[in-house]
């Protein structure tokens, strides 16, 4: 294969990789930010725990991997988003650093229990708020120097549309979240947390109205991609399925059907955020030509293939990896025995 095709399956690889990180660790991210309001006493807090703790990590493997493959298909995007990003990367980082020291010192340090209580919500809620609020910085485009450098601040991130995407990228979290509960919780909780999960849905419904309506004011030639490929429409139709079937699963009580349902909206997102850059990959706001596209950030085609060759047999692996394990956990949660 060619380098300019190289380029555009590692493109697509590195979006299957977000969207898996957007399903599985988005549930981690849910359930944390969801976990000061949903749990009312100890057995509810230990069940939330527990409905995340043997998966948490392996979930951030997509994360990890995503940012791998970027810096190994596409250095100089890295370069760029990590550096101009690095602030509120380096929030998120420390976000996800309380969360995971916060599951092992509340296991072992009970009089400290409401302070880890607190890093695991603020460890996840931080990182469900600002990874969409990088999306939204993507799609509407950041300001770029000649060379293709960053050129704002952390408070140039900070713009009404990036916001907006933010908050969809939070609600999302949240139902996504509510979704994997219910699977796992019984009782009391389960009952507030399919009556939350409703309720979070439609608000989630009315973020993506929102967004489309802010994209198509806010980042006109994002919006324009997506309405002017099949592509783009096949995410759109996909979305509004999904939406539509998960309205009518947690209608029915089908819970296992509603969680598939979350996770075929938040695949739909990711690709629909694809759809809105390609080919760039860190769209320039203002002077399109310093836009870090396909063609001129990818790495050479022996680093592309040998790359692709590697993945080829390790993605298979880690899916492997990810069937055996959630099917060793899968079940309701019990208080008091081994948790399963």
């Amino acid at each position: 294969m060619t380098r300019e095709i190289l380029g555009i399956v590692w493109f697509a690889l590195v979006g299957v990789l977000l969207a898996g990180y957007a399903i599985f660790d988005g549930f981690d991210l849910g359930i944390g930010t969801l976990y000061p309001f949903l749990g009312k006493s100890e057995a509810d807090k230990t069940v939330m725990r527990t409905a995340v703790g043997p998966v948490w990590d392996g979930n951030e493997v997509w994360l990890l991997t995503g940012g791998g493959a970027l810096f190994a298909a596409f250095p100089n995007v890295y370069a760029t988003v990590f550096s101009g990003f690095y602030l509120a990367l380096m929030l998120v980082l420390w976000a996800l650093i309380f969360r995971a020291v916060s599951f092992e010192f509340r296991a072992h340090d009970s009089a400290w229990a409401g302070v880890w209580d607190w890093a695991f919500f603020l460890g996840s809620a931080l990182p469900a708020l600002l990874f969409g609020v990088a999306v939204g910085n993507i799609v509407r485009g950041v300001p770029l120097t000649q060379g293709g450098e960053f050129a704002g601040t952390f408070f140039t991130l900070l713009n009404p549309y990036a916001l907006v995407l933010g908050v969809l990228g939070l609600t999302m979290f949240l139902a996504q979240g509510a979704s994997w509960l219910a699977l796992k919780a019984s009782g009391d909780l389960y009952a507030r947390t399919t009556k939350l999960r409703s309720t979070l849905d439609w608000v989630f419904i009315a973020m993506v109205v929102v967004a489309t309506v802010a994209t198509f004011f806010l980042a006109p030639k994002g919006f324009a991609n997506v309405i002017g490929w099949w592509g783009g429409w096949l995410f759109v139709v996909l979305l509004l399925v999904s939406l539509v079937w998960g309205r009518i699963a947690m209608g029915g009580g089908k819970d296992l059907a509603a969680w598939y349902a979350m996770s075929l909206s938040a695949a739909s997102l990711v690709g629909l955020w694809a759809a809105s850059i390609f080919p760039a990959l860190v769209p320039a706001i203002h002077d399109q030509s310093r836009s870090l596209t396909i063609t001129n950030s990818a790495s050479s085609q022996l680093t592309l293939t040998v790359m692709l060759i590697i993945a080829l047999i390790g993605v298979p692996l880690v899916l492997v990896y990810f069937f055996l394990i959630y099917r060793s956990f899968a079940g309701k949660i019990t208080v008091g025995g081994d948790g399963y």
